[in-house]
């Protein structure tokens, strides 16, 4: 047997969760896994020398966890975590009973009985009981397991002050938690430093991805989708900027520079997705290898790479090897890695005991690795979301194949650029395009919110492109606005979007990628179109909503005339706690639409308290159809400052307290009267209605949150 190489990857990536304009982290996620993952990810290697690994880290992720290390990220429910219990509000109580909890429950919150006990209560009573019912102690034993329950290993293994808490399991106090958060900033600060300490031994290797992880081909070409499933619906505008994907991939070598000193010498396209244009940009950005998945070989060469009963792989000499890809003077290399064995770390060995499934992956490895030529075996995946479902966060798994590859004479765990100096490379003139999952670009473009998404996406990029170049624009803000096209080009939304998946916090998500995009026109001092304040992601949402039972004619005067102006009016009130675009405060209490021989009406009451917590905002109402009617009224101390009206995209003038025509007016509630002759309408005519609140040019509530209701002026309604 040759002696043949392992090439293992790590993917080390997380969604770019902090708002720009506002400054804060809308999730807490690259914290947690910053305190379970990374750092132990690298750390665990110092006891295996011989064993060389690659590790792709997200530069978006290394911005993230950089201001988390310096104690500057701004984050709610960071802030939550540690607030003194005496300070915190029955709402924050709420909040924390839900949040606390959001971790794997067999293998994370298991291991601390207090924590069980407190979440078996929760159950037992509900969030908003249980936040009365609870006591203090309550709270900051919660508090502090609750960010116990994300250490890592070798803290919980080895630091003292950590291993005192956990060994206590309750009773904590104040000080505690104080103690608690130093650790937190100690971990988080030293995770980049050990893997530049890793990399500047030569164990590690370090790779990069484009900054915000966009899917390059699609940022290239949508239509590139097509050519790897040619059935595709594609979004009805085609997006195409490479100098965009270039531009993600010249801000990552910056920063990757900037971090660890050197430049990267690998990519990782997001997702391990390629084509021939983001192939030939590789080369001639100077790197010298890129990775993606075995389907897109198999595609390319026209080759299935079958497997026998014990994994033995058909074609094995093709699948095990790097190719060369030319692009003109320069050429970059390609691994592609095995699906299989790469799943079965991802979904599969958690369910088996560590040790048996560390040997059953060196066996396959082995087998894989059998030939009379040297083999490069490439092994990648993400490098912390399989870890939650291990036991012990699978570092005894890691140990025990660790161990078993730094004992193998026969097999050696090398990194990627150690591959290339040994290993005998194929030739590829094409790949067919397509990402590590399926061989195509699916996930991301395709189903109905995906191409809306991607729609709302061009329609910004335009924006971007006629207003970013004017002279008086401040510098700042245009670098803002350019990054927040950066971040709505990542991949994660879509990921979340479309039938495939769906996280738990497929609303926060949603909402981030529409803010993001809000932002964008902000920053360059536009107005975010209405679209921008319904969900891509449409929920089930449970609503109270019968239609219109008679005839009204309302007073439009911004208050509740009398109880009878209203009777009769089709209604619309939202399941509790449901409507909220971002999970936080419902605004909006209800709508109320009618009709009678000459106008449509439409009348939005308020939550209490929001004119006192909000001085200035917007309601937008839109009639979508053949008419396309939308109006804007801005209200500033209570009164209605001004009123705009668009009918099919032209502007109508509406001088504030006209009595015909068109008439809006706010006091304690918003009234608003549209005649049926400014609209163009007449009875048998179907359109469609939306509300929607506004504050500092950001969509707070959206009413329905399904996006339309439905209104059908029949003769019989118009005629009452």
């Amino acid at each position: 047997m040759a002696r043949s190489y392992l090439m293992l990857l790590w993917h080390m990536h997380q969604p770019f969760y902090k708002d720009l304009a506002e400054g804060a982290y809308f999730m807490p996620w690259v914290r947690l896994h910053g305190l379970k993952d990374y750092f132990g990810m690298v750390a665990l290697l110092r006891d295996f020398p011989e064993v060389h690994v690659t590790f792709n880290l997200v530069p978006s992720l290394v911005a993230q966890l950089d201001e988390y290390a310096r104690d500057e990220a701004k984050e709610a429910a960071y802030e939550l975590a540690f607030k003194p219990v005496g300070e915190l509000s029955l709402e924050d109580r709420e909040i924390l009973l839900q949040q606390a909890f959001q971790l794997n429950h067999e293998n994370l919150m298991s291991r601390y009985p207090r924590l069980r006990e407190l979440y078996e209560r929760r159950q037992a009573a509900g969030s908003r009981a249980a936040a009365k019912l609870l006591g203090e102690q309550d709270f900051i034993d919660l508090q502090v397991l609750s960010q116990l329950a994300w250490f890592d290993e070798i803290y919980l293994a080895n630091d003292e002050v950590i291993r005192r808490l956990v060994g206590r399991g309750g009773g904590f106090t104040e000080e505690d938690k104080i103690e608690l958060r130093k650790k937190e900033v100690e971990l988080l600060k030293v995770t980049l430093e050990e893997y530049k300490r890793a990399a500047n031994q030569n164990q590690i290797e370090l790779s990069t991805s484009p900054y915000y992880h966009p899917i390059l081909p699609l940022l290239c070409d949508t239509q590139v989708a097509a050519e790897s499933n040619p059935g595709i619906s594609l979004p009805r505008h085609r997006f195409a900027h490479p100098e965009d994907a270039r531009a993600q991939v010249r801000e990552a070598v910056r920063l990757h520079e900037r971090f660890f000193g050197s430049r990267p010498k690998g990519l990782w396209p997001s997702e391990g997705s390629v084509s021939d244009c983001v192939l030939t940009m590789a080369a001639e950005e100077g790197f010298a290898w890129v990775a993606t998945d075995e389907g897109v070989l198999s595609r390319s060469l026209s080759m299935d790479f079958h497997r026998d009963a014990s994994g033995t792989v058909f074609n094995a000499r093709e699948l095990y090897r790097p190719y060369r890809f030319s692009a003109g003077k320069q050429e970059v290399s390609i691994f592609f890695r095995d699906h299989q064995l790469s799943d079965l770390i991802g979904f599969v060995y958690s369910h088996m005991d560590p040790k048996d499934a560390a040997r059953d992956l060196h066996d396959r490895l082995r087998r894989a690795a059998l030939g009379s030529e040297p083999r490069v075996v490439s092994i990648i995946l993400d490098g912390e979301n399989a870890w939650e479902y291990y036991p012990g966060n699978g570092r005894e798994f890691l140990r025990e194949f660790y161990g078993l590859l730094s004992t193998d004479p026969d097999l050696r765990a090398v990194t990627a650029s150690e591959a290339l100096a040994v290993a005998e490379q194929g030739t590829l003139e094409h790949v067919v395009p397509g990402s590590w999952i399926n061989a195509n670009f699916d996930v991301w473009i395709g189903a109905e919110e995906d191409n809306r998404a991607w729609d709302l996406l061009y329609q910004a990029r335009l924006y971007f492109d006629q207003h970013h170049h004017i002279p008086e624009l401040d510098p700042h803000r245009r670098s803002l606005a350019q990054h927040e096209l950066w971040i709505a080009e990542g991949s994660d939304w879509c990921w979340w979007y479309g039938p495939e998946h769906s996280s738990g916090h497929d609303e926060e998500f949603d909402y981030l990628y529409r803010k993001h995009l809000s932002n964008l026109y902000r920053m360059l001092g536009g107005s975010p179109p209405d679209e921008l304040a319904v969900p891509i992601k449409r929920p089930k949402a449970e609503a109270v909503s019968p239609p219109p039972t008679g005839s009204i004619t309302p007073r439009i005067d911004g208050r509740v005339t009398n109880y009878f102006e209203w009777l009769g009016a089709g209604l619309y009130v939202p399941e509790s706690r449901s409507a909220s675009m971002h999970g936080g405060q419902d605004y909006l209490e209800s709508l109320y639409y009618g009709y009678d021989g000459e106008a449509l009406y439409v009348r939005l009451d308020f939550r209490p308290g929001f004119r006192e917590e909000h001085s200035v905002f917007e309601i937008r109402v839109n009639l979508d159809g053949h008419i396309r009617a939308r109006l804007h009224a801005r209200v500033r101390e209570g009164r209605l400052t001004q009123t705009q009206f668009w009918l099919r995209d032209e502007e109508v003038l509406v001088p504030l307290g006209t009595q015909d025509r068109v008439h809006a007016a706010f006091e304690r509630v918003f009234e608003l009267k549209l005649s049926y002759d400014v609209l163009e309408i007449k009875a048998g005519t179907e359109v469609r209605l939306q509300a929607s609140l506004w504050v500092n040019e950001l969509p707070l509530q959206v009413f329905p949150k399904e996006g339309w209701l439905k209104l059908e002026l029949t003769n019989q309604l118009v005629n009452w």
